[in-house]
């Protein structure tokens, strides 16, 4: 219930833009990372491929990333365009006025200590999620796939 409310509050703030958070989080992990893959992606954002994959198709099709070209072509990687840098720079200001309605209502020492355990939680995610994977190539590979 939580993070449906701060997702919505974080939407609202971003309506102008019109990315949603996820959108928004998605286009600021690949201009961190400067081209990312999806592997890179799902690990950053903790997100499952699925929610990832169809994020992805509508930020293409929006014209706001495209597939950067890989030297090991089965790895599909994205980078944004000129039209995606400009509007994760005109969402940017969106997005701390949402960041600084959730440090209002909560404050910073609350802020800092949630922060700190989402982090840790991430970080435990992420793990639990190459854990499953390299368990999923091992099954395969003991099933002769």
């Amino acid at each position: 219930m939580v993070t449906r409310v701060v997702t919505q509050l974080y939407d609202d703030c971003l309506r102008p833009s019109g990315l949603r958070v996820t959108q928004f989080s998605i286009l600021a992990a690949i201009a961190r990372l400067g081209e990312a893959s999806l592997k890179q992606l799902e690990d950053e954002l903790a997100i499952d491929q699925t929610t990832l994959t169809r994020s992805l198709s509508l930020l293409e099709s929006g014209g706001v990333i495209e597939r950067a070209s890989h030297p090991d072509g089965r790895i599909k990687a994205m980078r944004l365009t000129a039209r995606g840098r400009r509007a994760l720079e005109e969402a940017r200001p969106m997005w701390a006025q949402a960041q600084g309605k959730v440090l209002r209502a909560l404050g910073t020492k609350a802020w800092a200590d949630a922060e700190r355990r989402l982090t840790r939680l991430h970080h435990v995610a992420v793990r639990k999620r190459r854990q499953g994977r390299e368990g999923r190539r091992g099954s395969r590979k003991a099933a002769g796939l």
